[in-house]
């Protein structure tokens, strides 16, 4: 079987994560999956296999979950310590017709009962390590079973005690039913559960298909997404199929990344914003870790065009670029830009690109006030194509709020400019009066003052624009180089500095910003 074979049966029939590395095994069984870190769930395996070995090890797993209980139509709730054995879980769940839930790591324990209360009696696949920390949530009352894949408890049924169960074939979910459940970053409250299908998970892969074309070898990708994304099930799937050695990286440490990138030369790196943004140091690396690549790619957040700046001219790659996404989890891939060595530094990290090709995603901004929107008065960015998700599990009014026919609002405020650009200004619900995009204000300041990790303009308690700043190694700001940077910007407050330790953020890093302005609400009222 050939890749584009491979592809195009995938999007006549959906993508069905649980059969994505049988399908990867038969385009060629010997592309190489390396890891940075063991897998809890397969010890044993080591840090390097193949994607025959990565298939037959899904298939395994999907054999020891039917053992344990687990049938088609079952929602079982992933919440586990991060790793890529979390994304070799759900597939083998999916492969055996469960429908997956996958919960970040990185959300506290009330959150994850909530989300459990929610999708009513999941299956809870878990370790541990992160059993330990649910002690208060009532699990017999909110599970049906309670699965570990490793570090087991009592209670708990053992994956590792069902090694070698008999092998079970394949079931197929139809193709708009539920297949696999993410959720929202939670930048605003409860996170909201994410319904994707066959259908919409297919269809989501071609515009990074047509991306993937750049790349003429069959060089290493980089992949540092978290593990239970949505983002994860693109970038796996259209790697493994385009025959790719896969590098999946789970440390952030500069240190780390640099000797991983040294030692394998990716020529694609996606990766978060805020994870580029803790790596750019490294294009000063006289091992130049940055040197082989081509493409640089992000999706989740926009990112600051002296980041995407900083780690183009690191690059040794002639006609070297950054591919920036803007989307999110409901909609997938939206808008998209590339960004090029000598251009990037000068680029308006607002506009965040252009529809793309036949098949993709429409977009189109809708007045807020019965004017055209501009700069000065954004609209309301919608989009609209079959790759929406199906629901929110368990909310399906707040779904049917935000979706009027086959469009669907963002949240975001914008316009387009006359060239075509996609200019996205602010969240709706971050919008402070006076100001007309708290993301530019950040994008030019951060150009300024490289001596900033993080810059955050949140609304202060009088609606003033506050910025909340962090610094590397958290030295004291120089206020004078601050004034001089800022000096644009009349509107905004005095600056107000954090360690960045204590910025409240999602499971993919971005800021929960409203959290933070409640977070600094009683230190800017006694100012």
């Amino acid at each position: 079987m050939k890749g584009s074979t491979a592809y195009s049966s995938i999007q006549k029939r959906g993508l069905h994560i649980g059969l994505l590395p049988e399908m990867a095994a038969a385009v060629n069984p010997s592309t190489p999956i390396t890891l940075d870190h063991d897998l809890d769930a397969l010890p044993e395996v080591g840090r390097r296999l193949t994607v025959a070995q990565y298939a037959d090890h899904v298939d395994d797993l999907a054999a020891r979950l039917w053992a344990a209980g687990v049938r088609p139509d079952e929602h079982v709730f992933i919440y586990k310590t991060a790793g890529a054995d979390h994304w070799m879980l759900a597939a083998a769940i999916s492969r055996i017709g469960g429908i997956v839930v996958n919960i970040s790591p990185a959300l506290d324990p009330a959150t994850v009962g909530v989300l459990l209360e929610r999708v009513g009696r999941p299956t809870l696949l878990t370790d541990g390590n992160k059993l330990d920390t649910l002690a208060e949530v009532p699990l017999a009352d909110l599970t049906e079973r309670v699965i570990t894949s490793a570090f087991d408890r009592p209670g708990a049924i053992s994956l590792g005690e069902l090694a070698g169960a008999p092998r079970v074939k394949p079931v197929v979910r139809p193709i708009d039913e539920a297949a696999v459940i993410t959720h929202t970053s939670g930048t605003t409250g409860i996170p909201k559960l994410v319904v994707h299908t066959p259908r919409t998970q297919g269809i989501r892969l071609l515009p990074q298909w047509r991306l993937l074309a750049l790349l003429r070898k069959k060089d290493t990708v980089a992949i540092h997404v978290p593990f239970v994304h949505s983002r994860m099930v693109a970038a796996m799937s259209l790697a493994l199929l385009k025959e790719y050695p896969v590098l999946l990286l789970r440390e952030t440490d500069p240190a780390v990344v640099a000797e991983h990138f040294i030692e394998h030369r990716p020529a694609l790196i996606e990766a978060l914003p805020n994870s580029l943004m803790e790596w750019e140091g490294l294009a000063e690396d006289p091992r130049a870790p940055f040197g082989s690549v081509k493409v640089f790619s992000s999706t989740f957040d926009a990112i600051h065009p002296g980041t995407m700046s900083t780690l183009l001219k690191a690059s040794d790659r002639r006609g070297a670029l950054f591919f920036q996404i803007y989307g999110q989890s409901e909609v997938g891939p939206a808008v998209g830009r590339a960004y090029f060595r000598n251009s990037a530094h000068k680029a308006n990290g607002r506009c965040v690109g252009w529809q793309m090709p036949l098949g993709a995603a429409k977009v189109r901004v809708v007045s807020r006030d019965g004017h055209r929107p501009t700069e000065q008065s954004p609209g309301r960015i919608e989009v609209a194509w079959p790759g929406i998700a199906k629901t929110y599990y368990g909310e399906q009014e707040r779904y049917d709020a935000n979706r009027k026919g086959e469009w669907w609002g963002t949240g975001d405020v914008g316009y387009f400019t006359r060239f075509g650009c996609l200019h996205m200004l602010d969240r709706e619900v971050d919008m402070i009066p006076g100001v007309t995009s708290s993301l530019e204000i950040e994008d030019v300041v951060l150009a300024e003052l490289h001596e900033l990790s993080e810059l955050v303009v949140v609304q202060g308690p009088n609606s003033e624009a506050v910025p909340v700043i962090c610094t590397h190694g958290d030295k004291p700001l120089d206020l004078d180089r601050w004034r001089a940077a800022a000096a644009g910007f009349p509107q905004l407050a005095d600056p107000v500095q954090i360690p960045e330790a204590e910025l409240p953020r999602t499971a993919t890093l971005k800021v929960q910003r409203l959290a933070l302005a409640d977070q600094l609400k009683d230190q800017l009222t006694d100012r």
